[in-house]
């Protein structure tokens, strides 16, 4: 009944068009009523406990990062020395755009981000050269979401922090993961552009190529060093994100001087915004997870799973499926604060490795971005490319099942994982 009660309480105070930061709020209240133990000093120290964590640190220097890299040139340097390699080949932007996002993924962590700066470059480009415009925005948008999985990862850092998970194994495990969704969505780019006819870019010369790479090449130092050292332990995940921000702003600054002193401000604004947003939602949700552990929820959902529990593949595979439909409902942020703690015990009990699923559930709550009513990636893409949202669904369909087909072999075969995991590790 408890679950009912959560699940009810959530939904219906969504439906009313309440914000999902108050919604759990409210939904938290509704609980501690339905279990005779209201008291508002709960809800405020649970939403101080929430926020009150030291590697969530890392959320505003990563935004402050992704900030400085759009504003300082190095997004629109990383997608010219794409366009520079592959341009020429036939539905070569389509190659182009995936080549930058895993590029840029590496960079901000943020699919929202990643995926305005793709389109905003590569749109206007590639509806001048001729290609499907529904079916470019699709792949943008599937080539965005790629930035959750690969290191630094602002969904992971959530998750590590509300299941308690190592945040360094969840990025480094999540490199070829991250990969193989973008390799995915070009072999589904290369046979879904087969017949179409549109002109291509003008083979560059090896010269200009090697100009282009050098022009990006700051750009594709930082990943190298966030991820060696996360490896080697020079660094936390949360200094990462200190030295990301640090270096962005010294690249936009002093090597490429496209970032005015002027400016910084209005940076620094627009980071705090969307900071204030991530860090009320975990606030909110702290509320939610202790009542959850309180309602012994966890152990519920034991119960109802209790079947599967023998066979950890076919576990792995019930909770992905539970995972993708509520990822249709709700946004990537409040999917991971609210299952989390719903499902974590559930996986100890189960014998899978948090680091593992946390891989596949990242990733399944990316994929959430793409599919609607809320994909918020998708609306993001609509946006900047002025189309309806339908064309943008039609688009998005083939990248969408190349990626969901990725994260299920993932399931079969966890060792595409755990062996790269192992590798870098040790």
């Amino acid at each position: 009944m408890t679950v009912f009660v959560f699940i009810t309480s959530l939904l219906a105070l969504m439906a009313l068009g309440m914000p999902v930061a108050f919604a759990l709020i409210g939904c938290g209240l509704t609980m501690m009523y339905y279990m005779g133990m209201t008291d508002p000093q709960i809800v405020i120290q649970n939403m101080w406990d929430g926020a009150n964590s030291f590697p969530l640190l890392a959320v505003p220097f990563f935004m402050l990062a992704g900030e400085f890299m759009n504003a300082g040139g190095m997004t629109r340097r990383i997608i010219t020395m794409a366009m520079a390699w592959v341009g020429h080949i036939r539905g070569g932007l389509g190659y182009v755009a995936v080549a930058a996002a895993i590029a840029m993924a590496a960079l901000s962590g943020s699919a929202v981000a990643d995926t305005a700066a793709l389109a905003s470059v590569l749109v206007p480009l590639m509806r001048k050269a001729g290609y499907d415009i529904n079916r470019s925005c699709g792949l943008i948008a599937c080539g965005g979401i790629i930035a959750p999985v690969i290191p630094p990862s602002i969904g992971m850092i959530l998750y590590g922090v509300t299941g308690g998970v190592s945040i360094t194994k969840l990025f480094i495990a999540g490199i070829v993961p991250g990969v193989m969704m973008g390799l995915s969505i070009m072999i589904a780019w290369r046979w879904c552009t087969q017949r179409d006819q549109m002109r291509v870019e003008p083979k560059r010369s090896l010269t200009e190529r090697w100009e282009e790479t050098r022009g990006a090449a700051w750009a594709l130092v930082l990943p190298i060093v966030i991820v060696g050292g996360l490896k080697i332990g020079v660094f936390t995940p949360t200094e990462a994100a200190v030295i990301a921000a640090a270096y962005s702003l010294f690249a936009g600054t002093v090597i490429y001087r496209e970032i005015q002193v002027k400016q910084l401000f209005g940076l620094f604004l627009r980071a705090a915004e969307t900071t204030a947003v991530i860090m009320f939602l975990v606030s909110a949700a702290g509320v939610s997870a202790w009542l959850i552990t309180a309602a012994d929820i966890p152990g519920q959902l034991a119960e109802m799973v209790a079947p599967f529990m023998g066979n950890k593949m076919l576990m792995t595979f019930v909770l992905m499926m539970l995972v993708l439909i509520v990822g249709t409902a709700l946004d990537m942020t409040p999917t991971i604060l609210i299952m989390t703690p719903v499902l974590m015990p559930v996986l100890k009990q189960a014998g899978i490795d948090p680091v593992y699923f946390g891989v596949l559930f990242i990733m399944n709550n990316a994929i959430g971005l793409i599919t609607p009513p809320v994909g918020t990636v998708l609306n993001v893409v609509c946006g900047v490319a002025r189309i309806p949202m339908s064309g943008a669904i039609r688009g998005v369909i083939p990248f969408m099942v190349a990626q969901t087909i990725v994260m299920f072999l993932l399931v079969v075969f966890p060792d595409i994982v755990m062996l790269p995991l192992k590798w870098m590790t040790h």
